[in-house]
């Protein structure tokens, strides 16, 4: 089962306003201070492409080499190579690796080989220095961007690992981004959420905000407005809970790209660096229906995982999750995880329904359907290319390394002789 890892224009470029619905939001961690809106953003969408596919009933996939080609990290060993809450890995130019382990607040890099070269950074409030670390992005010149928050800010490295500026969001993020990513051109791709008062219990969708920022984080616009979860209470509940099965949208930037996917409808839009939408990307899925067993199995799930009702695992809080007064959606969100690849591609992880699986879908850089990819087990995705995918791998034992994989591609046998 994946976990979570892991979203921009110019008032002046034409086009059509477009507003996606979506929403990435955790009942614990959201804005309540009044934010100033920034402007609408305009997003040309002429000559945009549909390409639609049917990855569901494919029966091509990729697949990834059986052992790792890097793997770092140990139980016990040298402090370099013991991790805690590995929070983002990527690759440079030269093949070493980058990774942020928030337990100490270090970006330390790796070569190809596996050795430790030099880290940078560390817990605290000075310049540089990290209170919660989290996803690293690689531009040109293997200049590294560190999100890190409360508030939510990027730090800047250089190649060589030394410390070059702050770069803090104006208006200020009050946690952090809740999707999105930097640019190669140093514009950033930043989502906010909004409070939503509780007198309007699981009626409305939270508001989600997708905002872009220069490279010196001043704000360029608003780029769209999403509708997340709908969040609620009722008296004698343990906290705020959400709609069961409400979907959480997902927004991915990098490179020359913005990946955008309301979770509502089953496609992701693609916008280019110039915030114009150049392609939408869809599948067909004509059965997202919730039914009462999807429910049930739900429910007799979690109760499963924390050992049954009763036990040292179970909270107060998992009477209210597991209540026949909780709210259900009447469809199924279409994604859980969005992943623009470094040569391109997209990748799609489709909402898993209770008891069934899901598995990768890759997508060509023209939005074509060219695979889909088992998961691989206890890996948590951070970086994909045309060649290699890197990750974190956490054992039984809750040991975490960091692993690269040969990603071997169908090969294309090209048409048939005409004779």
């Amino acid at each position: 089962m994946p976990r979570s890892p892991l979203w921009w224009a110019r008032g002046d470029r034409a086009g059509l306003a477009v507003l996606i619905s979506s929403a990435l939001a955790a009942a614990g961690c959201r804005e309540r201070a009044p934010v100033e809106r920034a402007p609408g953003i305009a997003i040309d969408s002429a000559g945009v492409e549909v390409v639609t596919s049917d990855p569901r009933n494919s029966n091509v996939y990729c697949t990834l080499g059986e052992e790792p080609i890097l793997s770092v990290g140990t139980l016990e060993g040298a402090d370099p190579y013991m991790f805690y809450l590995v929070r983002g890995t990527a690759r440079l130019s030269d093949g070493s690796i980058a990774v942020m382990d928030n337990g100490s607040g270090e970006i330390r890099v790796f070569d190809p080989a596996g050795r430790h070269l030099r880290s940078m950074g560390g817990k605290g409030e000075g310049p540089g220095e990290f209170r919660i670390g989290r996803f690293i992005w690689v531009l040109p010149g293997d200049t590294l961007w560190v999100g890190d928050y409360r508030p939510w800010r990027y730090h800047v490295y250089t190649s060589t690992g030394a410390f070059s500026r702050t770069v803090s969001m104006d208006p200020s993020y009050l946690n952090r981004s809740l999707g999105g990513g930097v640019l190669a051109n140093g514009v950033s791709v930043n989502v906010r959420n909004q409070f939503q008062p509780q007198e309007e219990n699981f009626r409305l969708p939270e508001p989600l905000f997708v905002e872009a920022h220069a490279a010196d984080g001043t704000v360029i616009g608003e780029l769209a407005r999403l509708e997340g979860r709908r969040f609620g209470q009722w008296e004698g509940t343990g906290g705020i809970l959400w709609t069961l099965f409400d979907p959480i949208p997902v927004v991915d930037a990098r490179g020359t790209a913005i990946a955008i996917a309301t979770a509502r409808e089953p496609e992701v839009r693609i916008l280019d660096e110039e915030f114009r939408l150049r392609r939408i990307v869809r599948w067909l899925d004509p059965d997202r229906g919730v039914t009462g067993a999807h429910v049930q199995a739900y429910r007799e799930d979690l109760i499963e995982r924390r050992g049954g009702r009763g036990s040292e695992n179970w909270r107060r809080f998992d009477d209210d999750m597991t209540s026949d007064r909780r709210p259900v959606a009447d469809v199924f969100p279409t994604v859980e995880y969005v992943r623009l690849g470094r040569d391109g591609r997209l990748w799609v992880y489709p909402y898993r329904k209770p008891r069934e699986g899901a598995d990768w879908w890759v997508f060509g850089p023209d939005g074509d359907f060219q695979c889909r990819l088992d998961h691989p087990a206890g890996v948590t995705i951070y970086e994909v290319a045309a060649d290699y995918l890197l990750g974190v791998h956490t054992d039984e034992l809750g040991v975490e390394r960091v692993v690269m994989f040969e990603l071997r591609l169908p090969v294309d046998p090209g048409p048939a002789d005409g004779g």
